[in-house]
């Protein structure tokens, strides 16, 4: 099935935001990708104007964990890691330092890529649910990359930033590849999700279940992409 994938590394829009995409299944790269947003939107656009389904990836947690409120004293747990967080064995959780800040900035790029593509395709179907994606029931495909530890490229020629975002798109293809898209790398159990994308594609006017607001992100921990 030809598909989109284009994946974005968040960050400021002057210095340090970055995007890759590629064309599968041949892995063929979208242009040499790009360090503006529009940049990133018009890739999107172009497929989808092509009737071509897109996966878009954002390296910023796109779900947080909502401890329950049952339990008494059951708020000590909120802002805790999810689980999988953890690489080279180091916690690396979304409320802290790089995580939180990422998440702040990536909330609005989220939201206005959205947006910009809503604004094409108003009640566009998207998704976080990968299977109702290749059954072909949404046209978007939301997903968060995790770049760090071993799997953080080493740029050759590029920006550190722009390595990210190849080395996200390039986990997807090999995830879609080897049938893998619905194992998720991160997860929010035991505390129940508070789905971030799904709440942004709302906001944007594209066309996602209600029900997917309170439902996982798939999250793929990066494989570092070949430079």
């Amino acid at each position: 099935m030809a598909t989109r994938v284009v994946a974005i590394d968040v960050g400021s829009v002057r210095t340090n935001f970055a995007w890759a995409g590629l064309d599968l299944p041949e892995r063929r790269p979208v242009g040499a990708g790009g360090r503006y947003p529009e940049g990133a939107a018009l890739a999107v656009l172009e497929a989808l104007v092509g009737g071509v389904p897109v996966a878009l990836g954002f390296e910023a947690p796109l779900m947080v964990p909502v401890s329950p409120v049952g339990p008494v004293d059951g708020w000590i747990t909120l802002g805790q890691a999810r689980q999988g967080e953890t690489a080279d064995g180091r916690s690396r959780p979304w409320s802290a330092g790089a995580g939180s800040g990422a998440l702040a900035t990536g909330l609005v790029q989220m939201a206005w890529m959205l947006e910009r593509i809503g604004s094409a395709f108003p009640g566009l179907p998207c998704t976080t649910r990968p299977e109702a994606w290749l059954a072909g029931a949404a046209t978007l495909l939301v997903w968060e990359a995790f770049v760090s530890g071993t799997g953080k490229p080493v740029p050759s020629g590029i920006t550190q930033h722009a390595a990210d975002a190849a080395a996200a798109a390039d986990t997807f293809a090999d995830r879609l590849e080897e049938a893998t898209l619905s194992t998720s790398d991160v997860v929010c159990t035991p505390a129940s999700s508070f789905n971030l994308a799904a709440a942004a594609a709302a906001y944007a006017g594209l066309g996602i279940a209600a029900d997917e607001r309170r439902g996982h992100v798939q999250v793929y921990r990066t494989r570092p992409a070949a430079m």
